[in-house]
């Protein structure tokens, strides 16, 4: 089924008969006979309106010579056009006639159905076009078919070689798969044997397109003889062609503006430094990753290449255009949010914002690195858990490394441990607290400034434990502890003034950002409030 462009009637009725040769491979049953007459309805249909537009073609070759006289000379051509017409309608009707009698094997056309009486014949059909000796009508089909296929080559475009139209299944590549026994089989017995009335008719059908489709081919070459076949361009799109695509405030925007064109009756072959790019609604497609190398010294690289735009001339000839086009690559860059940068604390969640003004939208980067857990984030941000004493953070986008961001690591900063009144007010350890009136104490871890604001995160401290004696002289009178608070009224009832309590610190608290606990050395904090 070579042989040049193909029109989307032709692929569908290619698409249908690969079907066939599948379903005739598998013997099918009777099941699906009615599908067999639907396919060959539609061929047929097919067949009809390829054989009145290829007769449009010859008309128009003959309207063309006597109206202009320039073209009275190719006057052979209009009689190789002609030629075309004849050898494919005899072949059109020497298969019509088989079909005619693979109707009649079916016991002919049931007038009030208007389908063949018997479509599941099969035997009959065997005999017809194969034969029991091999000597059946297929074989001189087969010929026919093959030699309709070289004798059109000399009216077609030079070095034209056309597909044999009927093969053995051993030639078929869509039969390359199946089993030795298939394999094996040759046009007649592939197409022809076990096969019932339906299928047949749709493989005659289908034979008659491929002739249609190479007369249609061949009288599209004859038409470029006298100047017919030009290339319409019939989707019209608007082209903006800028200087940039970018600006700064004050700088002029320039663009060309025009019309752009393209033919929906051919496909142009377009490459790039001779590879071959996508083509949709006639322009090609060229995309490729920006490669790094040696950047100028404002971060600037050129990069150049060659587009080539192959199409199919009036005369039957393939044009050839290109163009060198070229393009700058700018070295990425990325920064961080803050102008220097900031410190790193050791096993704590240190949330960095990174963006790339020059990338832009298409700044979509992964983070690795030493000495840290990276935890990735969206819009650019990253989680870094240090576990080592010097950080680097690396960034990458797409592939390309931007960057290297080295980092000192602090160690977390020791809270400060107070004590305050069930209402929040902070013990007075030089004028004291009233000795009847304090009745609970609240002991509170608080967070440096500077590393809760940067790490609210780990910044989560509670004392514990803690402890409260009271003490009269040198002597132990009571105590009481507590977690976070403690409640001395057992202590206050006992108390006098001039005793004191005495506060010490025994553990301490923090939770980290993945809520974890862990114990926090504040070292020896023992208060002391005098009672009044």
């Amino acid at each position: 089924m070579a042989g040049g462009k193909e029109s989307p009637r032709q692929k569908m009725i290619n698409m249908m008969y690969l079907v066939l040769t599948a379903m005739l491979a598998l013997q099918i049953s009777n099941a699906i006979l009615q599908k067999f007459q639907l396919l060959n309805n539609s061929i047929e249909r097919s067949n009809s309106a390829a054989n009145e537009t290829n007769g449009k073609s010859v008309q128009a070759i003959k309207d063309k010579i006597e109206k202009d006289a320039t073209a009275a000379k190719y006057a052979d051509v209009l009689r190789q056009a002609n030629e075309v017409r004849k050898m494919t309608a005899e072949i059109d009707g020497y298969i019509a006639g088989l079909k005619q009698e693979v109707i009649n094997a079916g016991g002919g056309i049931d007038p009030v159905t208007g389908g063949v009486k018997n479509p599941s014949e099969e035997e009959k059909v065997a005999i017809l076009m194969v034969g029991a000796n091999k000597n059946g009508k297929g074989y001189e089909l087969k010929k026919k078919l093959n030699d309709f296929s070289i004798a059109l080559q000399k009216f077609a475009a030079p070095n034209t070689k056309f597909s044999e139209l009927a093969i053995d299944a051993s030639q078929d590549p869509a039969l390359s798969k199946t089993d030795a026994s298939t394999r094996n089989k040759d046009f007649s017995e592939l197409y022809f044997a076990q096969t019932p009335v339906p299928a047949a008719l749709a493989v005659l059908s289908q034979k008659q397109s491929e002739a249609r489709r190479l007369e249609s081919q061949v009288l599209e070459y004859l038409a470029t003889q006298v100047g017919i076949k030009e290339i319409k361009f019939d989707e019209i799109f608007a082209v903006v062609i800028p200087d940039a695509r970018a600006v700064v405030a004050g700088q002029k925007y320039h663009a060309e503006i025009a019309i752009g064109a393209y033919s929906k009756s051919i496909t142009p072959r377009i490459s790039i430094n001779g590879t071959s790019v996508p083509v949709k609604d006639g322009k090609g497609v060229y995309e490729l990753t920006a490669s790094g190398g040696e950047f100028d010294k404002n971060g600037q690289l050129k990069r150049s290449y060659t587009a080539s735009v192959s199409y199919p001339a009036p005369d039957g000839s393939l044009k050839t255009v290109t163009k060198e086009e070229s393009y700058t690559v700018l070295q990425p860059s990325v920064q961080l949010e803050s102008a220097s940068l900031p410190a790193l604390y050791f096993k704590c969640a240190n949330e960095l914002q990174t963006s790339s003004p020059g990338l832009g939208a298409l700044y979509s980067p992964s983070f690795g690195g030493s000495g840290a857990e990276f935890i990735q984030g969206g819009g650019g941000k990253v989680t870094v858990v240090p576990n080592s004493a010097n950080v680097v953070l690396s960034v990458t986008n797409g592939g390309y490394k931007l960057k290297d961001f080295p980092f000192k690591v602090r160690r977390v900063p020791k809270p400060t441990v107070y004590f305050t009144t069930q209402g929040g007010k902070r013990l007075d350890e030089k004028r004291g607290e009233s000795a009847a009136g304090l009745r609970g104490i609240v002991a509170v871890a608080a967070a440096d400034d500077n590393f809760k604001t940067t790490n609210p995160k780990d910044a989560n401290y509670r004392v514990a434990e803690f402890e409260v004696n009271l003490a009269r002289g040198s002597k132990k009178v009571n105590g009481v502890s507590g977690s976070s608070s403690a409640n001395i009224s057992s202590l206050a009832q006992q108390a006098q003034a001039g005793d004191r309590y005495v506060i010490e610190v025994k553990r301490v608290e923090r939770r980290n950002f993945k809520g974890e606990i862990e114990s926090v050395d504040v070292g020896s904090v023992i208060v002391t409030v005098p009672l009044n």
